[in-house]
Parts: C-alpha cells; sequence; structure tokens
C-alpha cells in the first residue's frame, strides 16, 4: 500500500490502483473489477473501451510516424468532448459540441481559449477521430479476440469547397505595399519565399550545409534531404522526396547577403531558427499594407490581401511561373511537387533550364509578368 493507496495485485492480470485509500472501497473496486472479468469470461460480455484508451493506443503504435505530433495535438483538442466516452458512444451528437465550440471560437471545457477555425481544420481532426476508431475496429483486440468496436460509425465532415478560403496570388504592387511593411529579417524571408516557391518551414529552417555550388553555372542551389524535420523533428519534407531549390536572380542576391550572419541557419533570427513566419509581425503588417492600400486607392483592399497567408506566397510565384509561360513540368520542379523525377540527379543543362524558368519572375515590381486576377465586386 505505497503512498496509502490500496492497490490491487493478482499477477499480471490485475494490477492497477483503486484511487482510493479507504480499504473498504478498494475491496468494493476488486468486487466490481472481479465481476466484470466473470463477465467477460463466462457470458462473453465485451470490456468496454473509452476513447481515451484508443487514442493513447494509436499515438503509442504510431509513434514514429512523421505527422505524430499533429495527430497528437488533434486528438488532444477532441479529448475533452470525447475522451470519456465508450467507443460505441461516438457519433455525429457526441462531435457537435466541440464543432461548434471550434467553429465559434469558444472557451473550450480544459480552459484554453480557441479561435474559430475553418471546416478543413476540423475535418482534420474528425478524420484522426475516424482512424482512431477504424483500429478499434479491424485491428485491435481485447483478451478474449474480440474487437474494441464491432463498427466504425459513418462519421459527417464539413462542407470544405464553400467555406474554405481560396488560394490569393498577389499582385506585383500588393506584395509592395506588404513587404514595405515587414521587419527587415521577415521582409528577406518572404521575398526569398516568393522568388523560390519553399515552403514556411523549408524557409524558416534552411541550412548552409543544404547547398551546393554548381560550378558550370556560377551559382548554387539547395538540396533539401527527404528526411528534413520541419517544426517538429521527423516531420518530414512534403511528399518525402528531396527538395530541390532553385534560386533566380532575387533569391541569389538574398542568399549572398545572408552569408556569414550564422554558421548554420540561412536565415536566423536572434541567434536561432525561427519558429515560423506567421507570427504577429506578418499579422500586423498585412493589416497596415490592407489600410494604407485603401488610403491610396480609395476603396477596400480585396478581401484575400487583407488577409494573406505566408502560404499564398508560394501560390504567387506558382501564378507568376504560369503567367510568363514556364512549363508545367518546370513549375512542378521548381515548386517542388511530386513529378517523379529524382531531384539530385539533375544535370548542369538542367539545372540552368529551371533557372532560367525560374529568372522569368524575379522582377520586383511591374516589370514582372502580367498576373491578372479576376475579382468578384465586392459591396
Amino acid at each position: 500500500m505505497p503512498s496509502g493507496i490500496w492497490k490491487i495485485d493478482r499477477g499480471e492480470r490485475i494490477q492497477e490502483s483503486t484511487g482510493t485509500c479507504d480499504r473498504e472501497e478498494a475491496e468494493q473496486y476488486l468486487i466490481h473489477l472481479l465481476e466484470k472479468m466473470r463477465q467477460r469470461k463466462v457470458y462473453g460480455v465485451r470490456e468496454i473501451k473509452t476513447f481515451d484508451q484508443a487514442a493513447a493506443r494509436y499515438l503509442v503504435e504510431h509513434k514514429d510516424q512523421p505527422s505524430i505530433r499533429l495527430t497528437a495535438l488533434y486528438l488532444d483538442q477532441v479529448m475533452p468532448y470525447l475522451g470519456s466516452l465508450p467507443l460505441t458512444h461516438i457519433d455525429d451528437a457526441a462531435l457537435a459540441p466541440y464543432i461548434r465550440d471550434r467553429k465559434a471560437g469558444a472557451v473550450l471545457p480544459d480552459g484554453k481559449v480557441k479561435e474559430g477555425v475553418s471546416n478543413r481544420t476540423i475535418n482534420i481532426a474528425i478524420e484522426r477521430v475516424i482512424r482512431v476508431l477504424s483500429l478499434a475496429c479491424r485491428k485491435w483486440r481485447d483478451e478474449e479476440r474480440r474487437p474494441w468496436l464491432d463498427s466504425v460509425p459513418l462519421l459527417t465532415k464539413l462542407e470544405e469547397k464553400k467555406a474554405s478560403r481560396k488560394p490569393y496570388p498577389m499582385s506585383w504592387e500588393e506584395q509592395s505595399a506588404l513587404f514595405a511593411e515587414l521587419p527587415d529579417h521577415l521582409q528577406r524571408m518572404a521575398l526569398f519565399k516568393v522568388n523560390t516557391g519553399c515552403r514556411e518551414q523549408e524557409v524558416c529552417k534552411l541550412r548552409w550545409d543544404w547547398e551546393i555550388f554548381v560550378p558550370e553555372l556560377d551559382t548554387s542551389v539547395f538540396l533539401i534531404p527527404a528526411e528534413f524535420g520541419g517544426r517538429h523533428e521527423n516531420s518530414g519534407v512534403k511528399n518525402r522526396d528531396e527538395r530541390l531549390v532553385v534560386l533566380n536572380s532575387v533569391a541569389w542576391s538574398i542568399i549572398e547577403k545572408q552569408r556569414g550572419i550564422s554558421r548554420e541557419w540561412v536565415f536566423p533570427y536572434n541567434g536561432t531558427a525561427m519558429h515560423r513566419m506567421n507570427d504577429s509581425a506578418w499579422k500586423k503588417a498585412r493589416v497596415r499594407a490592407a489600410k494604407h492600400w485603401q488610403e491610396q486607392h480609395l476603396r477596400p483592399a480585396h478581401p484575400g490581401f487583407a488577409s494573406i497567408r505566408i502560404h499564398d506566397l508560394k501560390h504567387t510565384f506558382g501564378r507568376r511561373l504560369k503567367a510568363a509561360g514556364v512549363t508545367e513540368e518546370d513549375r512542378k520542379s521548381l515548386l517542388g511537387h511530386k513529378n517523379g523525377s529524382v531531384t539530385s540527379h539533375y544535370s548542369g543543362a538542367e539545372l540552368g533550364q529551371l533557372i532560367e524558368a525560374a529568372n522569368k519572375v524575379s522582377a520586383t515590381d511591374s516589370r514582372g509578368p502580367v498576373l491578372t486576377i479576376l475579382k468578384r465586386r465586392i459591396g
């Protein structure tokens, strides 16, 4: 009876805390536990598993999965709503309070304050729940070799197409307005991103030892390894391939200016790599840019520009490449999309072709390729 708490110990079959210091209560709990075991043995009554048990098993079994940290985050968000429920009780009605609170940005039962999120974000959490329930039905078995769950409930996901925010490629004028409001370190990172199509974490964690000098072209490229961890260790490069980063003239000039600041990171901040670009400085800058745009043009900025996202820089790069007549194959290579090729096997001539294509969008003002964005009238 360590710490004054009575425990049940009958070898490997039963060994757990009763949660009480009172012997009589502990004995009653033992009787209850033995009765449950008897019902399972004699009458075939299945042990009821709760969602928190299933989620815990999932996280342990998939601990080496690249996206396990993100999965843990989503499961943690649904736990106040589903954690204590039996697996058989998880349905649309059980998820409804979670969906309501996440959409409204209400205070969660655990006291955390969350902003309202998109339908897509909520659906990702629902997909994680479905995955856990699927394994409980199809793979996991109790001591009597019975599944934890007889069937997987049909959980309804939210409509995404109407609710999701569409990508917003900036015009050159909008880029100038936004970048003028960014602090220097974030401006350099954003300018690099919009000229390379890199993802946010590929910029934040870009390392000098990934740089490869190409002597026949008198320039460099970066080759991000497939095992790159991103924001968290082992989160991995998207598509699980090496990521070739080609530098046009603007991106190359930024790299040259960054040399000597850090021995490890290309874009260090306070001596280390940034966790994300989408911080308060970015959000405040886009508010100021939208305000100045309205003052200058006497009309509100487009909602897409007023809420411009970090990932929109990548979309901007892709749209500009297309407007400049760059082939789809070269666009895929420049954007790091999976196209069946092995990026580390590019020849000098192929790299030269990609650099030439990237330089078609290397202007920093209206001299670049015209990108017309069809916009509906607002208001």
